[in-house]
């Protein structure tokens, strides 16, 4: 069951990817992410207020648990390192092709084990190392690929944006773990609708404070801000990726490593987005350079059963 909410979550996460492309174009990125953060925040706010007041979400999935600031401090830190990771992959996004950016964000699995590999000691096998292998192989031949429509890798800025993005969102999935893991096996045992809801809703609070000092006093030197119906879709798809990623961890014999890497299976369809409805180029040297990416894949989710 948690795989298969793993592959749907994936799938929503792609069409979120497309769909914060579209409302990203000639676009304000700032003002669009505190919208998506608000949106966000609204759809859980009402299950927040229910699961407080009343008890007709009581035992069922979408039951938001309660916790003072000993709990809070934790969903809180998990707001910033998404936050933070939203605000370089959005300005990523918006710069560089879904084509590029995608597979550049898939190999997030690989820093979640290298990961592992320093923070929990974990020591990986031939099959991991292949993966890894193969995650490094796929980055330089996308390089390559990216010379071609003038990005130069080294000196392009917005890929520095996008590989911190991947980084930080590594970050925030082996932190899930430890938030999510039981508290006798050296986890925190957060409430999973817990720590979705509240993490949006800070991270709300914290974008319009940077919306408000940053944003506002210079708006009218920027980029301008125009409204874009993919604005609400952004958090709609994310919420529902997000929920499904979540639900999934929290069901027992739930594997991270392979949600995370099933997860990212969601470049196939950003990809198909970009190919489609984007009409981007080169797209036979990216699958090429994709293809080895999702083989990577393959062989960390056989290095890890």
């Amino acid at each position: 069951m948690w795989l298969i909410l793993a592959f749907f979550s994936a799938t929503f996460l792609g069409v979120y990817d497309s769909v914060k492309k579209k409302a990203l174009a000639s676009n304000a990125v700032i003002p669009v992410l505190f919208l998506n953060t608000l949106f966000s925040s609204l759809i859980f706010l009402p299950f927040i207020i229910l699961s407080t007041t009343t008890t007709v979400l009581d035992d069922t999935p979408v039951h938001v648990g309660s916790g003072g600031w000993d709990m809070h401090k934790y969903i809180v830190l998990k707001a910033v390192i998404v936050l933070s990771s939203w605000i370089l992959g959005y300005f990523g996004t918006k710069h560089l092709p879904l084509t590029i950016a995608g597979p550049i964000n898939a190999t997030r699995p690989v820093m979640v084990l290298v990961g592992a590999l320093l923070v929990f000691g974990e020591r990986l096998n031939g099959w991991q190392w292949a993966g890894v292998m193969l995650a490094v192989a796929s980055f330089l031949l996308l390089s390559r690929s990216g010379k071609k429509e003038g990005i130069d890798f080294r000196h392009d800025h917005w890929i520095y944006m996008i590989v911190g993005a991947a980084a930080l969102g590594a970050v925030s999935g082996l932190y899930d773990k430890y938030l999510m893991a039981p508290v006798g096996e050296g986890g925190v045992g957060l409430d999973r609708m817990m720590v979705q809801s509240w993490y949006n809703v800070y991270q709300c609070l914290m974008m319009g404070i940077v919306l408000l000092l940053l944003w506002w006093p210079r708006h009218k030197q920027t980029t301008p801000f125009r409204w874009d119906w993919a604005i609400i879709g952004v958090s709609i798809f994310l919420s529902t990726a997000d929920f499904l990623y979540f639900y999934s961890l929290s069901l027992p014999s739930a594997m991270i490593s392979i949600v995370s890497m099933v997860r990212r299976g969601s470049v196939v369809v950003s990809f198909l987005f970009g190919a489609l409805f984007f009409h981007e180029k080169n797209l036979s040297a990216k699958a090429f350079d994709l293809a080895l990416v999702l083989l990577g894949m393959l062989c960390l989710y056989i290095g890890s059963r």
